[in-house]
């Protein structure tokens, strides 16, 4: 029996390390918003039943005017208030869930490039194990530098992956994480770290060199050169 999924894609970012005016989930690539890119993904993955967005208060009329309605987005259902960290964005997109699903995949909204495929296999390694996260393998040499530049440690890269999402977990599992994180004033980079304290074992999924993180100003010419690929292969 396939398992009923919620989205949750926090886009609360306010983007100061793209130096730009704009906010960097509203910047065009392609011809597109970044936060449309992402969003029509997930549109299209038929276990996905709705997307709950967060985003800045400020910006919730905007995404509803020239995000959603424009481009059909029909799944997603509501646009919930944004926090200072990305935890909270996604705490808030989780808390306003008012029917269960099995599943909660979190997604960022500045991840344009993730293909529907590794969703699928996201969200079909999660039902057999209640977590699994997307990442790739990390092929350079890494090491743990102190403070004053000075190597302590060369890491094992054949242990080290490098984590993107999507990320999808039992909704139960995910909710008692965050119920706890705010008790106990856990604060972390992604979600799968708040079921990793929980004590709950997480998958991995390899995902793409193409699911970049839209970040800092050089991404876009990335973004640009990926896009540029993508319409070469279709």
């Amino acid at each position: 029996m396939s398992k009923s999924v919620v989205a949750v894609v926090p886009a609360a970012g306010q983007g100061t390390r793209m130096g730009m005016a704009a906010r960097k989930q509203y910047l065009s690539l392609g011809g597109f918003p970044l936060l449309v890119l992402s969003l029509k993904v997930l549109q299209q993955i038929p276990s996905i039943r709705e997307i709950i967005l967060s985003v800045p208060e400020e910006d919730i009329e905007y995404c509803w005017r020239e995000i959603v309605k424009p481009f059909g987005l029909a799944k997603v259902t509501q646009i919930v208030v944004g926090g200072q960290r990305r935890q909270d964005s996604v705490r808030h997109g989780l808390f306003a869930i008012s029917n269960p699903p099995d599943l909660v995949l979190v997604h960022d909204g500045v991840r344009p490039f993730i293909h529907a495929d590794i969703v699928e296999k996201n969200i079909a390694c999660a039902a057999q194990t209640g977590a699994a996260i997307v990442a790739m393998p990390i092929h350079d040499t890494v090491k743990r530098v102190d403070d004053k530049h000075v190597i302590r440690e060369t890491l094992n890269r054949e242990e080290l992956w490098q984590i993107q999402t999507p990320q999808t977990f039992r909704y139960d599992w995910l909710l008692e994480a965050h119920q706890q994180a705010i008790t106990d004033q856990w604060e972390v980079t992604d979600d799968a770290a708040l079921i990793e304290r929980k004590g709950y074992p997480v998958s991995v999924v390899e995902g793409s060199c193409f699911n970049i993180k839209i970040t800092r100003p050089d991404d876009l010419i990335f973004g640009e050169a990926i896009l540029n690929k993508i319409k070469h292969k279709g």
